[in-house]
């Protein structure tokens, strides 16, 4: 049956995190025939994220909230009102952080429906005040559903780019060499920085042309990284921003990272083993109960990393490399928490009020 054309926002902004997932889901909507706005915050970074996108969006000029941005979010508030007014949505989805906030009020204040999605194991204080005035919140870990338990959820999992899986790896890598691919993030994390960049060195010390390292440090270490690793001469790529970061999860035998949940939910995807080193200081601990779910399928490992060291990073490494089919399971465990439909998932809630299963989209796509 044809779905009648509708008028959806998708509210995505503050960090790739909550951008990326979004964006997936506007292209699905998008694609099925909707006309859909995207809505950021308005932050300088999210522009960099936009690659994807080539609808409409707005700038709701979101704020986090404090006692100083209290006037910034008031207007924030009555911005997303008039633009609702203006546009007549027929939903709108939220991705959570703070800059669901003023959007997902307004559309309670005009009676539109709206939809949320936690990314995380366990719910931003977003989402968990929001989740009252959400006709349903879709959330990615399973784990996640006993946060919410007077309201309607279903569980979709996390949209990640499935372009992903479009990449291949760099032809410049020499053959046989065993690829590991770094990651604190866009922004890069300077204790895994600082550990990694030991743990290699001393494995490459220990097992001379065998290592290649793909190292995304951020912007504040990369000159002194790239000093470093020239000094120790081990072989690899050190930038502060892989722009083709598809193509380096690609290339990677294994992968250190944060554990955002984006990252968790592309690694299933890519079916990467992985060493998930949480940040310590994430918002209730989000990231080590991402991690923990991963961990869980077998498909990756949690660093913690007050104990870890760079030389207990390099016995992990040297094991994993000696182990070429303890890595092919991991990598097969760590599939098994993919939900490549998540965007679809999202997107029927949007337009029925629930997800269909799949056999039933593709009979009506």
């Amino acid at each position: 049956m044809e779905q009648k054309e509708k008028r959806l926002i998708v509210t995505c902004g503050g960090t790739g995190g909550h951008v990326f997932p979004g964006l997936a889901v506007a292209n699905e909507l998008k694609k099925r025939g909707h006309a859909v706005q995207v809505w950021l915050s308005g932050r300088n970074i999210e522009s960099s994220t936009l690659g994807d996108w080539d609808g409409e969006t707005f700038s709701t000029g979101a704020k986090k909230i404090s006692l100083r941005t209290m006037p910034q979010l008031l207007f924030s508030l009555l911005r997303c009102m008039r633009q609702i007014r203006k546009w007549k949505p027929d939903a709108i989805l939220a991705m959570g952080s703070y800059s669901s906030i003023p959007p997902v009020l307004a559309a309670r204040f005009c009676g539109v429906r709206v939809v949320l999605h936690e990314a995380n194991a366990v719910p931003g204080k977003a989402v968990e005040f929001l989740a009252r005035f959400a006709s349903c919140v879709a959330y990615s870990f399973k784990t996640t559903a006993s946060y919410f338990p007077n309201r309607r959820t279903a569980y979709t999992g996390l949209p990640v780019r499935l372009k992903l899986l479009e990449e291949k790896r760099y032809e410049d890598i020499p053959e046989g060499a065993f690829v590991i691919f770094i990651t604190g993030g866009s922004q890069g994390a300077k204790a895994v920085n600082r550990l990694t960049s030991q743990a290699v060195m001393l494995l490459n010390h220990d097992y001379p042309n065998r290592i290649y390292v793909l190292h995304q440090c951020g912007q504040a270490d990369e000159e002194s990284l790239k000093q470093y690793y020239t000094e120790h001469k081990i072989p690899g790529r050190v930038q502060a921003f892989f722009p083709d970061i598809g193509r380096a999860m690609a290339s990677a035998d294994l992968i250190i990272s944060r554990a955002g949940a984006s990252t968790c939910f592309e690694l299933a995807l890519l079916g990467k083993p992985a060493l998930l080193i949480p940040l310590p200081s994430a918002i209730r601990d989000h990231q080590h109960l991402n991690a923990q779910a991963l961990a869980a399928t077998s498909g990756a490992d949690e660093g913690i990393q007050a104990e870890l060291t760079g030389r207990s990073i390099m016995r992990y490494l040297a094991n994993k490399m000696k182990k070429p089919m303890e890595l092919q399971q991991m990598s097969l465990a760590i599939r098994s928490a993919a939900m490549p439909d998540a965007a679809a998932r999202v997107a029927d809630i949007l337009e029925n009020g629930r997800f269909a299963p799949a056999e039933k989209r593709e009979a009506g796509s």
